[in-house]
């Protein structure tokens, strides 16, 4: 078997198991229950609290991680795996005088005096409110995981330049300097400007890095979902942050242009003004949703296609299955930097446009 066939035999298994162990996950193993593509797609691309390796013998093995919630009681701490894997709120864990229940992803605490949870005609608690949760879930994990990656690559970077006399990129050094060269040469100087390029410089080489980091780490199929470029919460923290350096590097030509636009007519200005107000939030609200439904469509095609087998119950369709999941996922690999690319370009945009000087 050539390499390049066992690779993707190798990739096939490694999506496939996952999928396979979805009913089990959720205590739906009868043979009478017909297989839900939505709901397994849904239940794999958003967070959770624990990392689904694989299910054997009816044995899910996972990797809990701690959930920390606030109550009325106070701080409340316990790993996942106190749920036993139940998503559906049929396991309730009591602590710190409250009871708590998991329901798809998300922790309920049971009123006084309730034992289980109830719901109504549309299968929402009735009998359980929220506790404020700041459980770290596999995407929080996840982005801790980054930070360190890249907290030691650019340190044993710095350390090749600090041995060299000759300052010659060896190494891990000898990858990342293209990198950063590009992004000053191609993305900085070009949208920013030669003067002013320099003081954006360490956030554009962090989003850079950051996402395309986390980008990556989004395709490795044993991390089972630990996407956190396609969680929105994500990808609206980094463009709230380049907004928040627009809107404060933004100079007098940048806000005459937003309020008075400069060389038409008054009648004419007057109605641009709104307009240029409205995409003042318009630009950071598209690099939000550009990112993450770049990144989220890729996954939920791959999955989709791997459903296949279980939605036609046969492996005639196996081989079609992950030959078309594995094209997707070289397109993914490729587009897990240009999003990075779009992002950080995007960015660099708006704080140019944000300081260009008056042209007379």
């Amino acid at each position: 078997m050539r390499i390049g066939n066992l690779s993707a035999f190798i990739l096939g298994i490694l999506m496939i198991i996952p999928l396979s162990g979805f009913a089990k996950d959720n205590e739906v193993v009868e043979s009478d229950k017909k297989f839900d593509p939505n709901e397994m797609i849904m239940h794999h691309v958003k967070d959770a609290h624990e990392f689904h390796i694989i299910d054997i013998d009816n044995e899910s093995i996972s990797i809990p991680l701690p959930i920390i919630l606030w109550t009325d009681s106070g701080l409340t701490t316990f790993m996942s795996s106190e749920f036993h894997h139940d998503d559906n709120g049929t396991v309730v864990v009591e602590k710190n005088g409250g009871k708590f229940v998991k329901l798809h992803e998300k922790i309920y605490q049971l009123n006084e005096g309730a034992t289980a949870v109830e719901f109504d005609d549309k299968h929402h608690p009735v009998n359980a409110s929220k506790p404020l949760d700041i459980s770290i879930t596999r995407n929080v994990f996840m982005m801790w995981v980054s930070v360190l990656v890249l907290i030691l690559i650019f340190t044993a970077a710095a350390r090749v330049y600090k041995r060299s006399e000759d300052k010659v990129p060896t190494g891990i050094a000898g990858f990342i300097e293209p990198l950063v060269v590009f992004v000053r040469d191609e993305i900085a100087k070009p949208m920013i400007g030669e003067k002013k390029y320099k003081r954006y410089m360490p956030y554009l080489l962090t989003i850079f890095f950051f996402i395309w980091i986390n980008n990556i780490f989004g395709l490795i199929p044993i991390l089972n979902g630990a996407n956190l470029s396609g969680n929105i919460a994500f990808t609206c923290t980094l463009a709230v942050f380049t907004f928040i350096i627009t809107t404060f590097s933004g100079n007098k030509n940048y806000w005459k242009h937003i309020f008075w636009m400069p060389g038409v007519p008054v009648p004419m200005k007057i109605f641009l003004m709104p307009i240029e107000l409205i995409g003042i939030f318009t630009k950071p609200i598209s690099l939000m949703i550009r990112l993450f439904a770049n990144i989220t469509a890729g996954h939920i095609i791959i999955l989709a296609l791997m459903s296949l087998i279980f939605i036609f119950e046969t492996v005639a369709v196996a081989p079609i299955s992950v030959l078309f999941s594995l094209f997707i996922t070289v397109i993914e690999i490729v587009v897990t930097a240009i999003q990075a690319y779009i992002f950080t370009i995007l960015s660099a945009l708006y704080f140019g446009m944000a300081t260009e000087e008056e042209h007379h």
